[in-house]
């Protein structure tokens, strides 16, 4: 599926071009995610972050050394390189940050998540426990 049919999908499934119901949302919920989809996402991020980090780079030095070459031929082609070169490291580099946050952020998303239904689940079996005394 391209990116454009499942943001499509996600749209639809969040009700993101819908303002809500009079009163309330009328009880369902409009966005909802399992642990597999987080960990699907997270793991994308990690892995176009591991590809990045390898490719992002590549050209790096043979196009700061041509920047270099041009300017020192007086071409003026030569600055605009150097600048081209420049941002690019720039971006991928703020790629590359980005890509780490999405991953590591559902990464513990996915271990808070898991800890508080551990939580809840533990709370509620305290709760019914003390209920069976009072009967």
């Amino acid at each position: 599926m391209s990116f454009d049919e499942e943001w499509a999908a996600a749209k639809v499934a969040m009700r993101l071009n819908q303002a809500p119901a009079p009163g309330g949302g009328g009880g369902s919920a409009d966005l909802s995610v399992s642990r597999d989809d987080l960990g699907a996402i997270g793991g994308e991020a990690y892995q176009l972050h591991g590809r990045l980090a390898k490719d992002g780079h590549h050209a790096d030095r043979t196009t700061a050394d041509a920047a270099t070459a041009l300017v020192g031929a007086h071409f003026e082609t030569g600055a605009a390189l150097r600048q081209v070169c420049d941002t690019w490291s720039q971006q991928v580099t703020a790629l590359l940050a980005a890509c780490a946050q999405i991953s590591n952020h559902l990464d513990y998303s996915v271990a808070a998540h898991q800890k508080d239904d551990e939580d809840i689940a533990g709370a509620l079996m305290s709760v019914a426990e003390l209920d069976k005394h009072f009967r």
